[in-house]
This record gives C-alpha cells, structure tokens and sequence, in this order.
C-alpha cells in the first residue's frame, strides 16, 4: 500500500503516497485508484481494534456511575473514595488509547491552522478528561464555584468515554458507508472475467487475464464474458453491454466489428483479436474516469466551503462565551454546568456534516451514472446539466446513424436487383463512404458482383468503368451531364426522393441512364423518444449541423425538431451556442464528431456520444457511453435526483447545527431545566454524518 497514491474524498487536490490524513479535515485518505479487488482499510481495521477495546470499558464505566439510576445500586456508595480513581482506570485507555487518533488529528488542525471536526472532538473530551483527571488526583485545586452545595466535585470520566465511544461508531459506520460508493465501480471491474481463452497452435489454453497481449487471438464461448477490447475475426453473435451503455438490447456482433471487456457473450462463438487490455480497456477508462469526477467538487459545495472555513473558530468562541456565562450567571455549582455546556458545544458543532453533504451525494450519483452508461467529467458539469433549458444537437452520428444506407432503388428501364448489381461492382473499388452504403445493399439483397475493367474515379463526381463490355458511369447529375447522360426521365421521382433529404447516386450504362440510387443517413434508435422526453422536460431543441437544408429538414421533422441551422462549418457551431449563451440561454451541445469539438467546448455542458471521435469526447463534460442519445434523458435524471439530494444534505447539515448548537449552550434550561449531556451531543454528532451519507446513499438505486 506504500507505493499507492492515496486522496482525499473531501479534498481532491491532497495527494500523497501510502494512507494517511487528510491535513485539511482530518478524515482518512482512500487510493485515488480504484482496482477489482477492494483494498484493505486500515483505518477501519484500526477504529474497529480501538473500539472493541473501548466499548465494553465504557460500558462498565457508565453502568458504574449511573447504577443507582439504571439499577437501583451504585458502586460510588460501596467504594467510597475510591470509586473516582477505578472510574479513571477505566476512562484512560479509552480516552487515551482508543481515542488517541482524535487528539493527533486535533493537534495536527491546530499546527496547521486548519481547523475541522477534530479539533471540536480533541478539546470537548479533552477538557472533560482533564478536569476530572484534576478533580480526582488534586481535588484541592477545583475552586467552590465549580462544587455542589455537599462541597463534592462532579467527575466527567464516562462523558469522555463516551465520546470517544460514540465517535468511533460514528467513524467505523462512516468508512464502511464511503467504502460502499466505490462498491459499483468495482463491481463494474469485476465483470471482467479472471481468465481468457487464447487460441495458440497446439489448441486453446487459459490464461490469466493480466497475461493477455495486444494481437492475442481470444475464444470467446456462448455465454463467457468478453475479457478485453478488440474486434471480431471470427463468428457473430449477439452481445449484452448494458453495463456499459444501460441499453438492454443485445447488440449484433460480426466479423470486423469491436467489443469491449466485461460485455456477456450471448449465443454464439467468436474469436476477437485483443487490441486494448488492463487498464486501456473501455471498462477500466470508466472507472477511473468516474472515480476521478467523484472527487471534484461541485459549485454547490462552494457554501458548504466558506461556511466551514469559520465555523470551528466560531463555535470555539461559542463556547468560550457559553462558559463564561454559564461561569457568571448559572445555578449552582456554576463551574459544572458550564463545563458540561461548552463541552457539548464543542461535541455537537460537527462541521464533517457540512463537508460531507455535497461530495457524498456527487461519489454516489457518478457510480450510478457509470452502471447508466452516462459518465460525466466532473461535478460541476452534473450539476449545470440540471439547469439547462437549450439543447444543440449534431445530426450525423447523434440523431442519425452516422452511417449512410441505400433507402430507395429507382430502375429506369432495368430490374433493381440488375441496377444494384452494376453500382455495387463499380464502388468495390471505390473509397467513398456512399460506396459502403451500396455495398452493404448488395451484399443484404445476396447480390452477386461483377468483375469491372478500366475503373476510373472521378473526384467529387463519381466513378465510370466497363462491366461485362459496357461502359458504366456511376455518379452525381454533374457527372451525366458531363458524360452526355440525359436524366429529364427520372427528373420528377429524382425531386421527390431529393426533397425527403437523401443524396442522389445516377447510373448509366453506355450513355443511357438506367436508374438512380437514393442514400440516406437512417434516423438512430432512440432519437424519436429522446427528442420527445427531453421536450416534454421544457428544453428547446436545436439541430446544428455540416449537412444540406434538406438533408437536415428531412431529419427534423420526423424528430419533431423546429429550429435547424444547416450548413455549418465547425466556428458557425461555436458562434451558434454563443449567440444563444448571450441571450440568457443555459445551453448543452450534443455531437460525436471532431467537427463538434469547438461547440462541445463552448457549451455550459458537452455531451459525447461515446461511439464518436476521441477529440469530441475529451472536449465534453459528459459522455453517453453507448452513443443513444437516450441515456441524455437518464443523465437529466440522474443531475436532478443528485442536486435534490445534496439540497437536503445542506439543508439537514445547516438545520442540525443551527438547532444543535443552542441546544448543547442550554437554550432549553431557562424553560424546563434541562441541559444537553455532552454523551448526547456525541450521539447526535455521529448520527448527523451517518444520516447524510445514508441519504447520500439512496441514489445507488435511483431509476433511471
């Protein structure tokens, strides 16, 4: 554990090799990494040894002194005199063992003018302790004001004791609560499986999963996770990555296609080529990616950070002055009560209630996220999700597929299966992104291709070349006419076809047009249904993108979609957002590709589509990991549900303090008589931080 960087979850940017404290708030420091196997704490390994040994020693201390109350005898009675020195037995090595890590942690705040939690801990137990260790060893020394009207001094051993007690329950409930917001992304990790199937020469053999290499050819049986990243050689089949994407819906796998770690393998075989493993794999990038985002602070924690930077000297001076007047204007024995007053100030003001309110709710929220498919860069970018009312959004590659397909085949005097079979035999040699597009069609429709002769491609207009002795021209209308092709009889289908957005491919065959092929980039899965939840949320869409006015006017209105900005270069993209921004507008860019990557930037939040370019993702603060513009829908989900539950986490922290503290100075003295037991300000400053990460918590299982 030495060699491991370890931070703080409170205070991201203290670092430092090996475990330790946080010299900022005093709570432990966790490893910045997170890793499959869940490493050993030894913070709560210890807290747990100092409280087996501190319980049942407070128990019997606090049966011994509050027997005649509990059980109608007492030991003060049987013991007489020495009864003070087995209550100081008994509280030392509670208070000075057990308790010992609260005092180094105070005198550490003190030394570095940092004051936390632990300083409020180290002088209420320590000024209870010390008193009556005085009261006990020179009982002399306490002056007359501090004794009852029998001349007795009142002892504070158990108080101490319980504190300390109190504390360390509160401190092992904490570390085991913060131990479970990494819990999924671990569980995430361990859907890797432990081993790979390696195709070799003499026959599969298994190995290790960190023995896996870049160009390994790996089996993968029915039913076996995926154990890295890589494309399949061999075999389809179909592949569950909802834990990666949130989408329940198998994805098709085939030859040529890639595949990430930890994704389930349905039915059929394949053999992938790894090509990214340990901590270059898809799943490991998230987890590390989110865990990084769960440490940033969010602008929500702004307040809870000015107020906690005054809030220990003030309720020191609280104190101080609770003391002093409970010291000059108390009931007898004056000295008592205001000890027993400024001590529970002290205990109950748990500025780690303050602290913990906001980066609680934001670690858990982004684990959620991850198991969603949404992982966000970092807090301040889930929370400005929540205030946005406008969304821009790319067309290709977000609302569409990103990849043109052949939507209409229209024969002018030939059969369409003829007419796709000359196209695709002349685009095989072809580059062209509406090559593929034609291909695929062939190949779906078992379209058997020619062989072509003096293939020719012509730049921006298409291809010409001979097919079984014909010359063939495949190409836009400024190519026929070039080659003398006369297009007026497929003019009126070409119009109709051209206004429903698709890009117009010709064929001719010896000077004679036989028909034209109509592509089209198809509407993604999802899109309808995002489009319409995100505008039955209040947000204003708009479509911004490179493609032609019809082309983007097509896509619009099957989406529902009004406002659409065609023709856009990347810096029109950019200035778009801006104008918007300068109109009071909160706005969110959504794109996938490097053209996108200026707006993404300039947006209040970025989204990604994880199927896009590396450029646009790393320009955005979230990134929807299966490229469905869906998952939109679950990240809004999931910033509301977070800023809601940090809300009641502030509220309960500010409300709990502003209650606690009068309460502990004796608010309720002059009314019924009663003053706050500091073992009670204990119990309720432990069960303040435990309640906050418990609400923090319920977002583990927030629908999404």
């Amino acid at each position: 554990m030495a060699g491991v960087e370890f931070t703080c979850p409170m205070h991201p940017e203290v670092q430092q090799l090996g475990p330790g404290t946080c010299p900022d708030c005093g709570m432990a420091l966790e490893p910045a990494e997170i890793t499959a196997e869940e490493p050993p704490n030894p913070e709560l390994e210890d807290f747990g040894r100092r409280l087996w040994v501190a319980a049942p020693a407070t128990a019997v201390l606090v049966a011994g002194v509050m027997g005649d109350m509990l059980f109608g005898f007492g030991l003060a009675e049987g013991l007489g005199a020495a009864f003070p020195w087995l209550q100081l037995l008994l509280a030392t090595p509670v208070v000075l063992w057990a308790g010992m890590p609260f005092f180094e942690r105070a005198w550490d705040s003190l030394r570095n003018r940092r004051p936390n939690m632990f300083t409020l801990i180290g002088l209420g137990t320590g000024a209870a302790y010390l008193y009556s260790l005085v009261a006990t060893a020179t009982p002399g020394l306490i002056p007359a004001v501090a004794r009852d009207a029998a001349g007795g001094v009142a002892l504070y051993f158990e108080a101490a004791a319980v504190i300390v007690t109190l504390v360390l329950v509160g401190q092992v409930l904490e570390l085991r609560a913060r131990a479970r917001t990494s819990r999924s992304l671990r569980e995430l990790l361990e859907l890797a499986p432990a081993v790979a199937l390696r195709v070799e020469d003499g026959g599969d053999r298994n190995l290790p999963l960190d023995q896996v290499r870049p160009g390994d050819l790996l089996r993968v049986r029915p039913g076996d996770r995926i154990p890295v990243d890589g494309t399949v050689v061999e075999g389809s089949s179909a592949v569950d990555e909802s834990m990666l994407t949130g989408e329940p819906v198998p994805a098709s796998k085939t030859v040529g296609e890639a595949v990430a770690g930890g994704t389930l393998n349905g039915r059929g075989a394949l053999v992938m080529r790894a090509e990214r493993v340990g901590r270059d794999t898809l799943l490991a990038q998230i987890v590390q990616l989110v865990a990084k985002a769960q440490r940033s602070r969010a602008p929500a924690q702004r307040l809870a950070d000015a107020v906690a930077a005054v809030f220990v000297p003030v309720v020191i001076a609280v104190a101080a002055a609770t003391f002093g007047l409970w010291l000059t204007f108390g009931p007898e024995p004056r000295g008592t009560h205001a000890l027993v007053a400024a001590v529970a100030v002290l205990i109950i003001a748990c500025p780690c209630v303050l602290g913990l309110a906001t980066p609680m709710s934001i670690m858990v929220a982004l684990g959620r996220g991850a198991r969603a498919g949404v992982l966000v860069r970092d807090a301040e970018s889930l929370e400005r999700l929540e205030k946005v009312d406008t969304l821009v959004v790319d067309k290709t590659g977000t609302l569409t597929e990103g990849r043109p397909v052949v939507e209409s085949i229209v024969p002018v005097g030939l059969g369409s299966s003829r007419l796709l079979q000359l196209a695709a035999s002349l685009e095989r040699s072809s580059g062209h992104p509406l090559a593929e597009a034609i291909l695929d069609a062939a190949k779906q429709r078992d379209v058997e291709l020619l062989a072509v002769r003096d293939f020719e491609a012509v730049p921006g207009l298409g291809v010409t070349g001979s097919v079984e002795g014909s010359p063939v021209v495949l190409g836009n209308a400024k190519l026929m006419e070039r080659q003398g092709v006369d297009l007026e009889a497929a003019r009126p289908r070409a119009e109709a076809h051209g206004r429903r957005g698709q890009t117009l491919v010709y064929v001719a065959v010896g000077g004679e047009l036989v028909g034209l092929l109509g592509i089209a980039d198809p509407i993604a899965d999802g899109a309808a249904e995002a489009v319409g939840a995100l505008r039955s949320e209040g947000l204003e869409i708009v479509m911004a993108t490179g493609d032609a006015e019809a082309a983007a006017r097509r896509v619009a209105e099957e989406l529902g979609i009004d406002r659409v900005a065609a023709g856009m270069l990347p810096e029109d993209k950019q200035r778009l957002i801006q104008r918007l921004q300068d109109a009071d507008g909160r706005v969110a860019m959504a794109g996938d590709g490097v053209n996108d990557a200026p707006a993404l930037a300039q947006a209040d939040v970025g989204i990604a589509m994880g199927t896009g370019s590396d450029v646009a993702i790393e320009s955005a603060g979230v990134t929807l990991v299966g490229g469905d513009l869906r998952a939109l829908v679950r990240a809004r989900r999931l910033s509301r549900a977070t800023l809601r539950n940090i809300r009641q986490n502030l509220i309960f922290a500010f409300g709990y303090n502003a209650l606690g503290i009068p309460l502990a100075a004796g608010a309720l003295y002059p009314l019924f008589g009663m003053l706050l037991s500091p073992m009670v300000a204990a119990a309720a400053m432990s069960l303040s931080s435990v309640s906050v990460i418990t609400n923090a918590l319920r977002l583990r299982n927030l629908r999404l």
